[in-house]
């Protein structure tokens, strides 16, 4: 008998991305100002980058005064980017606790998903409890597994933290002295999630440094370690 349903079109498989961005009041002027540029630039990137049988999809959480998750995951395209402004202090920690709930669910982020890309931006030093949500987010669960980048704004970024963010990742820590370089490191996660979605196995993580342009960024095995 004949089933229509045998020809459904299955849905895309998406790539998730995180993005955790500290927006305290130390960020205000150009630095959440180069922020706003350099999200939107890497938002119509992964619009245009999208396919049918891959695609993007993306969540933003800020902390500043408040944590709030501005949308769920949402396909890139399909985003309509408002201004993020800056202002408070920089409850790290209780981001960390709302990215991990975020990750373990799965309906918020679903089970065919590949790896997620989880990128961690801050210029200063939590003023919360941040310890014990690092070490669950970077050990246990789904959010292990997790694809981390990290960049450190100005000289007074608690690289301790970040660096700990990172453990047992390919990336460096990257570090931005001026505003301006802000959009240097989304240029590189945009590069390295692209990259992946036009790969044969999308859950290979590409390997980033200072040291190599973006156009030589090579691709690195991770099967040991899917999603």
């Amino acid at each position: 008998m004949f089933d229509p349903s045998k020809y459904t079109a299955q849905k895309a498989k998406p790539i998730p991305v995180l993005l955790l961005l500290d927006v305290s009041s130390s960020m205000s002027g150009a630095p959440i100002q180069e922020l706003n540029k350099a999200l939107k630039e890497m938002l119509s990137t992964f619009s245009q980058a999208e396919k049918m049988e891959t695609e993007i999809i993306v969540s933003i959480i800020t902390f500043g005064n408040e944590v709030i998750r501005n949308f769920p995951f949402t396909k890139a395209s399909e985003i309509n980017f408002k201004q993020i402004d800056a202002y408070g202090m920089t409850p790290m920690g209780s981001a960390l606790r709302m990215a991990k709930d975020m990750i373990e669910d799965k309906d918020e982020t679903p089970s065919r998903a590949y790896r997620p890309t989880v990128v961690l931006l801050s210029d200063g030093a939590p003023n919360d409890e941040w310890e014990s949500p690092l070490k669950d987010f970077i050990s246990n669960g789904r959010s292990a597994k997790c694809d981390r980048m990290a960049m450190a704004i100005g000289q007074g970024a608690d690289e301790r933290v970040l660096n700990r963010f990172i453990e047992g990742c390919e990336h460096p820590l990257f570090r931005a002295e001026n505003a301006a370089e802000i959009s240097s490191f989304f240029k590189k996660v945009t590069m390295s999630v692209t990259t992946r979605l036009n790969s044969n196995d999308p859950n290979k993580v590409p390997k980033l440094s200072y040291d190599n342009p973006i156009s030589e960024i090579k691709t690195i095995d991770d099967e040991d370690n899917p999603f």
